[in-house]
């Protein structure tokens, strides 16, 4: 698959960093998973089962069963770059959980993270 090297990056390679993140600034992995289930529509069995399964962040956010119709509010900077303003949307919907977990990591309410 053409694009970045890191659509072709292993969803369970990804989020125990993501869960790693949380951890150490006191978040749980239940919040980092009601965080991406808000974001692709996932149950939380249905998240576990991509993350055994093995698949490539591509194939994930391939897979979600609805983008949240709320993902246009997510703004700011992630990894110096404005998530808004990404073109690619399979790396705007990567740069969109980054944003996420970030927020999570900062200590922002999760009511608040999902908007």
């Amino acid at each position: 698959m053409p694009g970045h090297p890191i659509f072709a990056t292993a969803f369970s390679k990804v989020y125990p960093m993501y869960v790693q993140k949380a951890e150490r600034k006191g978040r749980t992995r239940e919040e980092v998973d009601t965080i991406i289930c808000w974001l692709t529509g996932y149950s939380k069995a249905e998240l576990r089962e991509q993350i055994g399964q093995g698949c490539d962040l591509a194939t994930f956010f391939a897979r979600a069963p609805a983008m949240n119709p709320n993902v246009a509010l997510i703004k700011g900077v992630v990894c110096g770059v404005r998530v808004e303003d990404v073109e690619d949307p399979l790396m705007r919907n990567i740069r969109y959980l980054d944003k996420l977990i970030d927020e999570l990591a900062k200590g922002k309410a999760i009511e608040k993270i999902l908007r």
